[in-house]
């Protein structure tokens, strides 16, 4: 083999080792999978097992709240029943009838079908409690509405509570479902429990 034959033998080694090289190179960084984001999560929230104490002030009923809200008398039969862990407020408003029933469920409807616009649904759930005379429905509004829960009782002759759950916080349905779910279950502990004087 002449020096020619070896320096051409090492210069073919080298392109080759080069090519090889650019080739490996290429394969690496045009053949990797593409980086997906993840969609955007929301933390999963736990609150603790409900318990439930008696509230029975100067007005005509008496109802079960959860120990853990905090529940603030106007002084005109009306109640805030406030949950500082989840950001919501529960109002409570209570009417004497004075032959104005209609009228009053005239109004509790209405504010529960402005809502109409944002919700994805409203769904009716009919209340009796023969027993104690607890007559009423439950609202429960799907989507991002200002209020996710309404609801009324009454005994039709003397009594009249509405109730309504707001979050002070942008409405988000997934993000603020549990904490909805959660109040639902009281709101609907409050008519179950309900008794009036």
């Amino acid at each position: 083999m002449n020096h020619y034959t070896s320096i051409f033998s090492a210069h073919h080694r080298f392109y080759s080792f080069g090519f090889f090289l650019t080739l490996l190179l290429f394969c690496t960084s045009s053949c990797k999978e593409e980086t997906i984001p993840k969609p955007p999560g929301h933390l999963r929230l736990e609150y603790p097992m409900a318990a439930y104490t008696s509230y029975n002030g100067p007005c005509p009923l008496s109802f079960a709240r959860n120990k853990e809200a905090l529940i603030k008398e106007k002084g005109d039969c009306s109640f805030t029943i406030t949950y500082p862990k989840m950001k919501a407020t529960l109002f409570l408003t209570y009417k004497p009838i004075q032959g104005n029933l209609e009228q009053l469920l005239r109004d509790t409807q209405k504010l529960t079908y402005k809502h109409v616009i944002k919700a994805d649904n409203i769904l009716e759930q009919p209340f009796m409690n023969a027993k104690d005379k607890v007559y009423g429905m439950f609202y429960r509004v799907g989507g991002n509405a200002a209020t996710n829960a309404q609801f009324y009782v009454t005994d039709s002759t003397r009594h009249f509570l509405s109730g309504s759950m707001y979050f002070y916080a942008r409405p988000n349905f997934d993000s603020i479902m549990p904490a909805a779910d959660y109040i639902k279950n009281d709101m609907q502990s409050l008519m179950e429990s309900l008794k009036w004087k």
